[in-house]
Formats: structure tokens, C-alpha cells, sequence
């Protein structure tokens, strides 16, 4: 599994994912801390990396492109540091490895996780 955490998210979270084995940077570490969303989508695209973000913009972004890729989790949990983003990243990946894999949308609330398969149209999986 290989991540590209977006602008806004920790950037220390990166290099505690790496010390657990997920292959993560963050964009400010690729000199796009200020790209648009759909140049983060394409590198993450052309590069085979998931994006996490806060910004429910990549899930709409996706709906509207048909696309299979790249794979987006979206973070709706605030004010996470480092550490929590870190941890909660690792049990997220674990738990949607396969959906992450083949391609989907993955949303990360306090509660519950969801995962939207791409392209939109195939079933979901809830996992509360």
C-alpha cells in the first residue's frame, strides 16, 4: 500500500507510516504542498499511491470522472495529530486493503467507515 497524505493533514504522519511499513509521503514532501486537486489526483494516479485528505472534494472529483483510480480515503475526524492520524490510517488500511487496492472511496468518520467501490455504481460495503 502506498499513500500520498494531502496539504492539512500532519506531515510527521508520514514518516511514522513509514516506520510501520506503508510507503507514504506527503505532497509537501514532493514540492506540491499548493497543487490543485486534480494534479494530486493524477500524480497519485501515475504513481499507483491512495490519497488521504480532509477535502471532500477528491470524492466528488472522482464521481463525476467515472475513474477507477486512484483509490481516495477521506479523514472526517478533526484536529488528529501525528500519532492518531497515524494509527488510525494503519487500522483503515488494514481494513480496506482489498476495496483500496481495486479502487474506491473510502470515508473515515469517528464511528463508522464506509467504502464506495469505483467505479461509482458497484456495490458498497458499510463497516460500522
Amino acid at each position: 500500500m502506498k499513500l500520498l497524505l494531502d496539504q492539512g493533514l500532519p506531515r510527521g504522519s508520514a514518516e511514522l507510516l513509514r516506520s510501520r511499513g506503508i510507503d507514504t509521503v506527503h505532497v509537501g514532501e514532493l514540492a506540491m504542498a499548493s497543487a490543485d486537486d486534480p494534479s494530486i489526483l493524477d500524480t497519485a494516479r501515475e504513481v499507483g499511491r491512495v490519497v488521504v485528505t480532509l477535502d471532500a472534494d477528491f470524492h466528488t472529483l472522482l464521481a463525476l470522472s467515472g475513474c477507477s483510480s486512484p483509490s481516495v480515503i477521506r479523514i472526517r475526524i478533526e484536529k488528529l495529530r501525528a500519532a492518531e492520524l497515524a494509527e488510525l490510517l494503519f487500522n483503515v488500511t488494514t481494513q480496506t486493503q482489498q476495496p483500496l487496492i481495486a479502487g474506491a472511496m473510502v470515508s473515515v468518520q469517528p464511528t463508522r467507515l464506509r467504502v464506495r467501490h469505483l467505479p461509482l455504481g458497484r456495490a458498497e460495503t458499510p463497516r460500522d
